[in-house]
Formats: structure tokens, sequence, C-alpha cells
């Protein structure tokens, strides 16, 4: 009782040092990354050079606590109140189970993960600490297509980002998708000439394409002519193209300059392209349920069209963005709750306990 009584205080000062450490260290502009800042431990910034290009970076937090009754060697003892993300969070490898994308892209799990090496051909892997490589192995196949390809449209290889935690599910942090296997973070950062230390991989940050903030009135919400490229536009493209893709999430900027690339007769492939808040710094690729996935429940088809008109010129207006009034500072800030193990479907459970 008093190793755990010390511990949680650890933790809590480690939470107090962070939070004093942010406000020093990220006093003036911060370059996005892939995924929010890391708590449990302070932060410290430096700059490190990606093909001379300056970047201010964070270092990764503390691993979760694993829930109580988890163990590596005895069956899981589950709680259906409990929230999911501190079991499935807390999972070092796959479920020994069929492939499988186990219900939606937002209350599920995966089974049968398989993991997208660290390193490539054309490809490399961030954020290593955070064991979120794993996918169904659908996903990983098409990653590995699309980074096979990179080079031809003149994009020397892709930094990967988050997939899916090894028994997919909600994560500890960040994303409220990515739970069955089938969600991608692809950065828009070229891989370097050079493999990336593990310790280089926690600490650069991808690059944001934004021209300025958002959330002003009458704010120039155009992409940056000095970070974004033509060749942007064409692995988005071509990551778009394959059928085996529902959906890619950009910034609405980036859309805007997608719709002004396209000059050819098939826009089609722009209709999958859909802006979404965020997704400034990477595109986020959502595949269709691969045939087999019992349980997998797809996302409804996009609205017919290249989504270039009304929508997006909504979406680039300041209604979205500028809050209509200021928030009262006394009113409190009620969060959510995280999603309970009994929210997901059944077969989750098999999943956490397989051994």
């Amino acid at each position: 009782m008093a190793a755990s009584l010390v511990l949680k205080w650890k933790r809590h000062l480690a939470g107090i040092a962070y939070a004093l450490m942010a406000m020093l260290s990220f006093s003036g502009d911060v370059t996005a990354q892939s995924g929010p800042a890391p708590t449990g431990k302070p932060v410290q910034t430096s700059v490190v050079a990606l093909e001379a290009v300056e970047i201010r970076v964070p270092v990764p937090g503390l691993k979760p606590e694993a829930p109580e009754g988890w163990s590596e060697q005895s069956r899981l003892v589950l709680r259906s109140s409990a929230p999911a993300k501190s079991y499935f969070g807390a999972m070092s490898g796959p479920a020994p189970l069929k492939a499988r994308a186990i219900g939606s892209y937002a209350k599920g799990c995966l089974a049968g993960g398989a993991a997208l090496p660290v390193d490539g051909p054309n490809w490399q892997a961030m954020r290593l600490s955070r064991n979120r490589n794993w996918g169904h192995p659908e996903l990983i196949d098409y990653l590995q297509d699309l980074a096979r390809d990179a080079p031809s449209v003149g994009w020397r290889g892709l930094l990967v980002g988050d997939l899916a935690q090894p028994r997919g599910g909600p994560m500890t942090s960040g994303h409220s998708s990515h739970q069955i296997g089938l969600d991608a973070d692809i950065w828009l950062t070229e891989m370097p000439a050079r493999r990336l230390s593990r310790e280089q991989r926690e600490k650069i940050s991808a690059i944001s394409m934004l021209k300025g903030p958002l959330d002003v009135k009458g704010a120039d919400r155009r992409v940056d002519g000095r970070k974004w490229t033509d060749t942007h536009a064409r692995l988005i493209r071509r990551a778009a193209q394959d059928k085996r893709v529902a959906r890619i999430f950009v910034n609405p900027t980036i859309k805007k300059a997608l719709c002004k690339f396209e000059n050819g007769r098939d826009r089609s492939w722009l209709r999958k392209v859909r802006p979404w808040w965020g997704h400034h710094y990477h595109f986020h690729v959502r595949l269709a349920c691969p045939k087999g996935s019992r349980g997998c429940v797809n996302q409804k088809a996009p609205p017919p069209g290249d989504g270039c008109g009304a929508q997006l010129t909504y979406w680039l207006s300041d209604e979205p963005w500028v809050p209509k009034k200021p928030r009262d500072p006394n009113k409190p800030v009620v969060k959510k709750r995280p999603l309970a193990l009994a929210a997901l479907p059944k077969d989750c459970r098999s999943v956490l306990q397989a051994e």
C-alpha cells in the first residue's frame, strides 16, 4: 500500500513538473506533432535539423499504469465499467487470433494484428515508444505498397506515425479512432536520406503546412507555399487512388490545395479526401473493412462529387473556427468520460483475453 502511494505521488509531482516546464519551454510557436503532448515527464526542448528544417521537439512521457488484475502470465480480470483504454493500452503484443477488424473505427478492437516493421526500404516508423505501429495485415500491406510507390511521385519515403495498439481498442491518449487497425497517420514530412535513431524518432516533430492560425477572423486559410509542394499533392493522390481506401482526412487548407492541383479529367479520388480538424502536419488514411472481418462496420460513403464546392467553402470561412463569444473562464470544463469496456463489441473481451 505504501509503495503504491509513493508511486502515485511521484507521478503527481512529475505531472506538476511537466506543466511548469511546458509553460516555460513552449511559450513560443510550436510545430505540430503526431498526437498530443505526452504527460508524466518534464518536457525539454531542443532544435533538431531534419533536412535543413529547424523544428522544436518534445520528450515522450511515462508508460501508463497497467489496469488492476492485469499481468502477462494470467488471464485478465475484466470489469465492464472500467475504461477500455486501460486494458488495451497495457497490451504489449497482438491477440493470437485470425486477423479481424471488430466494430467501428471509434469503437472496436483488433484481432490478429501485424506490426509494421520499424524500417523498410522507403519508410521509417516514428514514436516507437508508443507501440502503435500495429494494424490489420491489410493496412500493413497498403502502407508497404504506398511506400514502394512513393519515389515514383518524387517522395523519398514515408515517415509513418500512429497506426493502432497491438490489439487496437481505445488509445491511452490522442486519437478517438484508430481502434480497429485500419487507420494510419502519414507525416507530411519526407523521410530523410538517413536512418533516424530511436531517440530522433521520439523527438523530431512533423511540419505543419498552415500559413497561419485558423481561429482568427479573416485568417488566411491557405497552405504555406514555402512548405507545401505538388509532390505532397501527388503523394496524397496516389494514397487515395488505392481501392482499399475509404477516406483520407486532411486539413481544409490542404483540401483546397488539392482541388486546385488536380487539372486532369479524373477527379474521383478527391471524393475520398475529406476536410477535417487538425491534420495539417499529417494525412490520415482509413481503409474500408477487409473481407473476412465479421462485425467490422464501414463508415458511410462520402457524398457524391469531388468535395471542392460549397462544403469546402464553409470549412474555409470564419464560422467553424472563430468562437461566436469567448468562453466563460469561470465555467468548469466538463471532461468527456473515457469509453467503458462495456461499450465495445463483446468479441473485444476475447481479444483482450487471448493468450
